[in-house]
């Protein structure tokens, strides 16, 4: 009798590309600071205009930053919340008020 012998056959997975962890972009928080010259009703139109608030949520965040020395409006990435904290308050400066948005890192 032959014996046949057996060959054990490997069997190759083939490699796959580890996929890289897409990490979403830190977010960063637009905060309005209070002052004591700015008119109420500027600061609002400018929360309106720059933030797309309606006029309840405005005049909320307004007396929430009047109360509390400051509020946050809302949060976005770091571009963004830049780019609208200095619209506004550009917006301020335009007609000598000192209004003031600030960012900073969500933790």
């Amino acid at each position: 009798m032959a014996t046949k012998s057996m060959a054990t056959k490997t069997v190759e997975k083939p490699r796959t590309k580890a996929k890289p962890k897409v990490q979403r972009p830190p977010l960063y928080k637009v905060i309005l600071l209070n002052d004591d010259f700015t008119p109420r009703e500027f600061v609002v139109q400018v929360l309106k205009a720059v933030f797309r608030m309606n006029e309840d949520e405005a005049h909320r965040v307004m007396m929430t930053a009047h109360r509390r020395g400051a509020c946050v409006i809302a949060v976005f990435t770091r571009d963004v919340a830049e780019t609208k904290a200095k619209e506004a308050t550009e917006l301020g400066k335009s007609q000598g008020y000192p209004l003031f948005f600030t960012t900073e890192p969500e933790e």
